[in-house]
């Protein structure tokens, strides 16, 4: 089950929706729970091809992409969002270890794993709350 789609608001409410392109599973749902808990319409996809089927089909506030999806580089998908979907906001996730976080790739932020929730929580707010201001 690569997508799903879940909404705790009422249909007349607006909400934003968070695309998580997350291979491992476990994170996904991490993720995918802690948004719902916030109120968030979230859409998953665990490689860059549905993630970029998703953004085609779906109006997406925040993409919360992972540097490594699969045998793929995320930040492959940064100019695609960027050039087809300008306003939409990118937060990259990755695990590995680097020195500067990846912002160079045209991300507008970066969530080093395993994250603190509440920092978490607090960079989808505010990446959400700009996308509004858009």
């Amino acid at each position: 089950m690569g997508m799903s789609i879940n909404s705790q608001r009422p249909a007349g409410d607006e909400v934003a929706t968070v695309l998580v392109v997350e291979d491992d599973p476990a994170l996904r749902m991490l993720c995918r729970v802690n948004l719902e808990l916030e109120h968030y319409r979230v859409l998953e996809a665990a490689t860059l091809d549905l993630a970029g089927e998703l953004l085609s089909k779906e109006q997406i506030n925040l993409v919360l992409l992972d540097l490594h999806v699969g045998s793929r580089d995320g930040r492959d998908l940064v100019p695609v969002i960027r050039a087809e979907h300008p306003g939409t906001a990118i937060c990259l996730l990755s695990g590995t270890s680097v020195s500067d976080p990846p912002l160079d790739a045209g991300a507008d932020d970066f969530i080093r794993k395993p994250f603190d929730l509440d920092v978490f929580r607090e960079t989808v707010d505010r990446l959400c709350a700009k996308d509004a201001r858009l």
